[in-house]
């Protein structure tokens, strides 16, 4: 892969959404729950990128029936990658700012907005030219400090972790042994994580647990699998993590796309 320099236009996604800046945020996160996403990046009437919005933006949105337009919640992005700008720069820079998703324009000197890099179209692309480098065992490269949650946890409380950490999502333990994962994603189709007032009962309704929204088909591997399995999960089911377990269940560590693009940039 390192023979040539693979270039970011190569491997992008040309198709993914984007909303104009005087969109209402109520159609952004209406987009981002549709779609899954998690940045989406704004634009102006010309398509010159002018920000991003991200789950954590649209959620401090109080009513579903707000005025806000989508400029007045959106961020500068951390980083903004260009056409031909080399894969293996931009994602070395996505690991150090902890970004999985950056926007990319047409050059430095033409902001228009032309797609986005996600790691995992890096990680895909690595798969199929490089997977000698994805020959590591899992126990090499998965974090053991795994921040977990209960199904008896309240929703609020997890939604609040996740904004606060940056956690996309968590594995779900009881008795130390895996039983599910709740996503950011699990959280927003759902509706629980609604601000309080938007619901009907008001801010007086009953909290929810993570079990009544946590997903239990969990795909998890054991420490002697490849890497390259781990990747093949991430790059072709949009699995953004995968939990590790022994032979009994028990979560002994984690392997998100950064550990496998951390991998693949050595």
């Amino acid at each position: 892969m390192r023979g040539y320099c693979l270039r970011v236009r190569e491997i992008m996604n040309e198709k993914h959404p984007f909303v104009y800046e005087d969109e209402l945020v109520t159609k952004a996160r209406a987009m981002i729950r549709d779609f899954a996403l998690r940045l989406l990046p704004v634009t102006n009437e010309d398509k010159k990128l002018f920000g991003t919005v991200s789950r954590g933006d649209v959620m401090t949105v109080s009513s579903s029936i707000s005025p806000i337009r989508v400029k007045g919640v959106m961020a500068n992005p951390k980083y903004t990658a260009s056409l031909e700008d080399d894969v293996f720069s931009v994602v070395k820079e996505m690991i150090r700012l902890d970004e999985w998703y950056v926007p990319v324009v047409s050059s430095p000197h033409d902001k228009t907005y032309r797609g986005v890099l996600g790691l995992e179209n890096f990680i895909e692309a690595s798969i199929k030219t490089s997977p000698e480098k994805l020959s590591r065992t899992v126990s090499e490269i998965m974090s053991e400090k795994v921040v977990t949650c209960s199904p008896e946890d309240e929703v609020d409380d997890i939604w609040r972790l996740m904004q606060t950490k940056a956690f996309a999502g968590l594995p779900v333990v009881r008795k130390g042994k895996l039983v599910g994962v709740v996503t950011q994603k699990d959280l927003l189709e759902s509706g629980t994580v609604k601000p309080t007032f938007e619901s009907a009962k008001g801010r007086f309704r009953a909290s929810t647990k993570v079990s009544s929204v946590m997903k239990t088909g969990v795909i998890a591997v054991e420490p002697s699998v490849k890497a390259i399995r781990v990747a093949k999960i991430m790059a072709f089911q949009n699995v953004g993590r995968v939990p590790v377990r022994d032979k009994e269940g028990r979560l002994i560590g984690i392997v998100d796309r950064e550990d496998v693009a951390r991998l693949l940039v050595k």
